[in-house]
């Protein structure tokens, strides 16, 4: 029994096998950021004090700085999972839909840059 209407069948407008993929990432990257995100806080908590020393010290730390990094990229590849869903299920003009993607998929993209660059910045010591 399928679940397909015979127009759809007749048009090729099935199911496009792509939900799984979205949501396993999805659930992966929401995985991937319990130990990062509780890393962060425990070790955000037992800095002490927040001058600028400190963060710089702090983010100076080869091993915090990959982290953060990590930090950085998988959060911002979790938030887009999600607006993405939330535009698709609830804007309901194509072409808006679509420059809605489009537009967040970019702004996450500026996200992740300027946040690994600024983060290699203070990690590596360099000034401008």
């Amino acid at each position: 029994m399928s679940l397909v209407s015979p127009l759809n069948k007749v048009l090729g407008l099935g199911s496009a096998k792509e939900g799984a993929q979205h949501w396993w990432a999805q659930r992966l990257s929401a995985v991937a950021l319990i130990p990062l995100g509780l890393w962060f806080v425990f070790d955000l908590a037992g800095m002490g004090n927040f001058e600028y020393g400190t963060v710089v010290g702090f983010i100076s730390s080869p091993i915090r700085s990959i982290l953060l990094i990590l930090l950085i990229i998988t959060l911002a590849y979790h938030s887009q999972l999600g607006i993405q869903v939330v535009v698709e299920d609830y804007v309901h003009g194509s072409s808006l839909k679509i420059a809605a993607i489009v537009i967040t998929s970019f702004a996450h993209i500026f996200v992740v840059v300027g946040g690994v660059f600024s983060v290699l910045k203070i990690a590596l010591g360099t000034t401008v």
